[in-house]
């Protein structure tokens, strides 16, 4: 076997003590140490090369301070690997620590086992980059423009029965669990159809209550009810000549269905409060995550609207049942927070695509994607590696945040719970802040898709656990 060559770590501090003391520690694992006793020098080594596995910087220093050290390193060698040390804990500085792209960040006085549990993490992780080096993008965003990603046998069935369809204006029934692509297969539907230069309206039955869905669909009078002061137009007249889709529709009322027949077998529709009919011209899409034929045999569902919408059954298939699609779909999404210039991270590791094979995914590609994301975030390189994972994939991405404040409490910093908060929700609005979403509304999206998972997709217990009806659940989910 070829000799492994141990990894090189570099110190840099102004205090001799402690650079003698974490140069002890760090060699009884076999680390090669080199020191700098300033931040000038630090930089001064990593210009001058090789390029250390891991280096330790002290925050305040005379002269150059541990920050600005970080920031000239990390413009030599963005993928440096660089863990801060301080005996101040406050949440400015891990903020600001973080936002500069350290790997982590450690208390002093140090614990010994600490230390090297973080060394062997950043030995690691460094060791991951390198392998993420090699990654090769799996996918040309191009030959994907409609946002279903997957080459497995049973996408390709899908995507033969889209192409079947478009051609027509037959009736389709898309099914799967939530977070499979639904919409976006109704969607490829209506852009390859005769109807693509009309509208394409897409209704989530399921978030919209029983007493309002009939004016979303078919529109009101003026005083039909209370709060009617103005006529309104529904969804089926604006979307004349073109798509609808209907969303969760074995969520919609018996007595919606009957109307929702009555579009299918006449063509026409009659506005709530109204007394003429009229004529509309629409192709209808229905999707649902429900069993629509055991709801018709509980008389829950019509059995005369069940076969109006399934004409063509288009099956999606969950994640778990095409792992092999999943490098596919990390490269798509990567590549597309990039060009949208939300994440940096244009890579992945190895591990991390075991790891993502190995999950159950019960949110499916949806959830996927959300995770993608949230990893994307907190990595600090171009390369997406297992400690940015969140801690219930066996990643560290929670976890490390905090990590600043885990050490023992003193009388200057005596409430840690409250600036673990605080820093907790100042960082991930500094990383959220390019996004244009509201970053309440992004985090309740994540909070339900995350507790929908840990709970196995089980929509009762999510609603339950989360104080939601299950419409509002639905609504968050999207």
């Amino acid at each position: 076997m070829p000799d492994v060559k141990p990894a090189t770590i570099l110190i840099i501090d102004d205090d001799a003590d402690m650079r003698y003391s974490l140069a002890r520690v760090l060699s009884t694992q076999g680390y090669r140490v080199a020191e700098a006793g300033s931040g000038e020098d630090g930089v001064a080594a990593v210009k001058k090369g090789p390029a250390p596995e891991l280096i330790f910087i002290d925050i305040r220093m005379g002269g150059m301070s541990g920050i600005e050290a970080l920031q000239h390193i990390r413009s030599l060698n963005p993928r440096q690997l660089v863990i801060l040390m301080t005996a101040f804990g406050t949440a400015q500085t891990a903020i600001e620590a973080m936002k500069y792209g350290a790997f982590d960040y450690v208390m002093k006085p140090f614990d010994p086992a600490k230390v090297l549990a973080l060394a062997a993490k950043g030995v690691q992780a460094h060791a991951d980059l390198r392998a993420a080096g090699e990654y090769q993008t799996t996918v040309n965003p191009d030959d994907y423009r409609e946002g279903i990603v997957g080459s497995a046998p049973v996408m390709q069935d899908v995507f033969k029965i889209i192409g079947q369809v478009t051609a027509s204006d037959v009736t389709v029934m898309i099914t799967g669990e939530s977070g499979t692509g639904k919409e976006l297969v109704a969607n490829s539907i209506w852009k390859h159809s005769h109807r693509a230069n009309k509208p394409f309206i897409a209704v989530n039955c399921a978030a919209i209550p029983d007493n309002l869905i009939e004016s979303e669909l078919f529109g009101h009078e003026k005083g039909s009810f209370t709060g009617a002061t103005t006529q309104r137009i529904g969804k089926f007249e604006l979307c004349d000549g073109g798509t609808i889709f209907l969303d969760e529709i074995g969520d919609m009322a018996l007595a919606t269905q009957t109307k929702i027949l009555r579009v299918l077998q006449q063509g026409e529709i009659q506005r709530v409060g109204g007394t003429g009919t009229i004529r509309v011209n629409v192709r209808i899409l229905a999707a649902t995550n429900k069993d629509l034929e055991a709801m018709v045999k509980a008389k829950t569902f019509r059995e005369d609207l069940y076969y109006r919408l399934n004409v063509v059954r288009i099956k999606m298939p969950p994640l778990r049942e095409r792992p092999g699609d999943i490098p596919q779909i990390v490269d798509y999404c990567l590549q597309k927070l990039a060009r949208e210039k939300k994440s940096r991270v244009t890579k992945v590791s190895p591990e991390v695509l075991a790891i993502f094979a190995k999950h159950n995914w019960p949110g499916n590609v949806r959830e996927l994607e959300n995770m993608i994301y949230r990893s994307a975030v907190v990595a600090q390189g171009d390369a997406l590696l297992v400690k940015d994972l969140p801690p219930e994939l066996g990643g560290g991405a929670i976890s490390q945040s905090a990590a600043p404040f885990e050490a023992e409490p003193t009388e200057s910093s005596a409430p840690t719970a409250d600036l673990t908060i605080d820093a907790a929700f100042d960082f991930l609005a500094k990383a959220l802040a390019e996004d244009e979403a509201p970053i309440l509304s992004r985090a309740s999206q994540a909070l339900a898709h995350r507790v929908l998972a840990a709970l196995g997709g089980d929509e009762t217990a999510a609603v339950k656990k989360l104080g939601l009806t299950k419409p509002a659940l639905k609504k968050l989910l999207g």
